[in-house]
């Protein structure tokens, strides 16, 4: 049986941070009932074209601020899924939220019907550099949500952002160390990036803040990485560290190269070779739905042919410590990545950013820090 994961987008925030370009609004509260009626048509229509053979493992409720919407719309969006699609029994289900937007009945419910992970938007516990990055939560109000959370749920992860205006070193230990001390089960780093269009753009071309050097970044993310492993997380993916058995599997499927659909504004889906994107104008989406015209909203991303297929698998598998394994590469597309890839990969050793070690291929140190380097070998 083949496995599927399932994506849903709420693009609903209560306000827009100064860092996102993500296909998220502050100011379109009044559409979300027609959304939502949307999000579940489109859901209960798409299933048509899946067949039982497709079991779904994970799902992942992105957005925007998920928790932003009413518990009951969550509860109405899991159950046509449920209803619709073969869940597995011991199905992923993760929601993000963000701090002071959920209240004791709010996580209890997400408990009841089905979801079992949950991760928290924090990326600093220094309050300044929160406001700076426009985050409407203190670190105090973080926990206070974490508190609750952690009584209904055992499966957490928590992200934290590295390179942020005005960083230090000291800033980002002090923010590890607290994390750790609340013990949860997963924790995720990222890397501020500066996106086109953005509050955060605007503020540095304007001299109002200043980004650490790409130095002192990298910097952090060893102290980010020395720290966590030190303290029990596995560093299981470039920008993810989890205890033992807690690791992403929805995100892992998506590193695997498994399938998914993606429901929703700007929503991806990756299915039968095929990458289609849901359109980005929530007026259009709606409407587009609302007259039965579903299919307006597809855009084609890429229809991949096998040579496409065997590149994004040593791509996508590099994100990973571990890195690729030559035997399932073999499993799966009979060729040797050895021989099919020589060139790239002499090149790549040669270069120290990647090192053939047993039956992986893998990042070494320096090739995490310049990964980008390693995976344009195989765009």
């Amino acid at each position: 049986m083949k496995e599927l994961g399932i994506y849903i987008h709420i693009p609903f925030c209560k306000s827009k941070c100064h860092y996102c370009d993500f296909v998220s609004f502050s100011n379109k509260k009044e559409l979300e009932e027609r959304y939502i009626k949307a999000l579940n048509n489109e859901i209960t229509k798409s299933s048509k074209k899946i067949n039982r053979e497709h079991e779904v493992t994970t799902i992942y409720i992105g957005g925007g601020t998920p928790s932003f919407t009413s518990e009951k719309n969550i509860e109405n969006l899991l159950k046509n899924v449920f209803e619709n699609y073969n869940v597995s029994k011991n199905a992923e289900i993760t929601i993000e939220i963000n701090p002071g937007t959920v209240n004791e009945k709010k996580i209890k419910k997400y408990r009841q019907i089905g979801i079992n992970r949950i991760s928290i938007g924090l990326q600093s516990t220094n309050n300044k550099l929160l406001k700076t990055i426009g985050r409407i939560h203190t670190y105090e109000e973080f926990l206070n949500t974490y508190n609750m959370i952690k009584e209904e749920f055992n499966n957490i992860n928590i992200d934290l952002m590295l390179g942020l205006p005005s960083q230090t070193m000291q800033d980002l230990q002090e923010s590890l160390n607290k994390v750790i001390e609340l013990q949860p089960q997963h924790i995720s780093i990222y890397s501020l990036i500066v996106e086109d269009g953005t509050t955060l753009q605007k503020m540095i071309e304007e001299n109002k803040i200043s980004l650490p050097s790409e130095e002192i970044e990298r910097q952090m993310y060893w102290l980010a990485k020395e720290t966590l492993e030190k303290n029990g997380f596995k560093h299981y993916e470039i920008s993810n560290f989890a205890k033992e058995g807690h690791e992403s599997k929805h995100n892992s499927n998506c590193w695997e190269q498994k399938e998914y659909l993606g429901f929703g504004l700007a929503a991806h889906s990756y299915i039968d070779s095929k990458r289609i994107s849901n359109i980005e104008i929530m007026e259009e989406y709606i409407k587009n739905i609302e007259e039965e015209n579903i299919k307006n909203n597809k855009v084609m991303q890429e229809e991949q042919n096998d040579e496409d297929k065997k590149k994004e698998y040593i791509l996508l598998g590099l994100r990973k410590i571990e890195g690729v394994k030559i035997q399932q590469f073999k499993n799966k597309y009979t060729d040797n990545p050895l021989f099919l890839y020589h060139k790239e990969l002499e090149k790549l050793v040669n270069e120290e950013l990647i090192e053939i070690d047993g039956d992986y291929i893998k990042l070494t140190k320096k090739g995490l820090d310049l990964a980008n380097l390693v995976w344009e070998e195989f765009i």
